[in-house]
């Protein structure tokens, strides 16, 4: 394995997917923000709070400008996240090409890391929601979270290690899927109510969820172009005189 060129790899393909996130989000995830603040503020003003108008629309437009760069760097520690599972399990995903191997992988830790625990734990904007239970709430979703990742982390291995045996092509979802389905039984329902328009709310999780599909197509997409045109997986060759 060429240590650098798999490092830059890493970095540069997960670099310029979360500024493409970033990009994205400005055009579509943003305005409903905007909009549930905006609600936010209402019911804030409505309550007798003091509110300074100048000084939030700076702190909107400061927070705006930096969300491109911070997309970047969310997607570089992605991208180095994906790029060892890709090492670790390249010959076991199937695919003629190491764009294709990415593709697919990028396809399944987006639906483990993304949309599974979505699906439990929907994305809201921020005039969704207690204040005093967000503790609780971030809990409930990096719990589940992390039992669709370590689920699917452990399994991966098992996959592997079960060799050229056609039944793990069954076995191995299924089990994912029980586990999946159980954690979704069992663990606790969100405890606020959507007090937010549903057309807000509903825009929101959809805009959400296209940028993060994008961002995840887009990594595996670079990535395997990279992999396949620089081969770090090739040790590297020595001149010998």
């Amino acid at each position: 394995m060429k240590a650098g060129t798999f490092i830059a790899i890493t970095l540069l393909s997960g670099a310029i997917a979360g500024a493409i996130l970033g990009t994205i989000n400005q055009a579509i995830v943003e305005p409903y923000i905007d909009a549930a603040i905006d609600i936010e503020n209402q019911n804030a003003v409505a309550s007798g709070e003091i509110f300074d108008p100048t000084e939030y629309a700076t702190y909107r437009i400061w927070q705006k400008s930096g969300g491109i760069a911070a997309g970047a760097v969310l997607g570089m520690s992605i991208g180095a996240l994906f790029g060892v599972v890709f090492a670790y399990t390249r010959p076991s995903i199937p695919g003629s090409s190491n764009k294709k191997k990415a593709i697919i992988l990028a396809g399944i830790m987006g639906a483990v890391l993304f949309i599974i625990p979505a699906l439990k734990y929907p994305a809201n904007p921020p005039a969704v929601g207690d204040p005093e239970t967000i503790y609780y709430r971030q809990t409930l979703y990096v719990a589940f979270l992390a039992i669709s990742g370590f689920s699917a982390l452990g399994l991966a291995i098992l996959y592997r290690k079960m060799g050229a045996r056609q039944a793990k092509r069954v076995l191995v979802p299924g089990v994912y899927a029980a586990i999946m389905v159980s954690a979704f039984v069992l663990m606790p329902p969100n405890p606020d109510d959507v007090t937010a328009p549903m057309d807000l709310v509903t825009g929101f999780r959809i805009a959400s969820a296209v940028t993060m599909v994008t961002f995840w197509g887009v990594l595996g997409l670079i990535f395997g172009a990279f992999w396949d045109r620089l081969k770090p997986h090739e040790a590297a060759k020595v001149n010998t005189v």
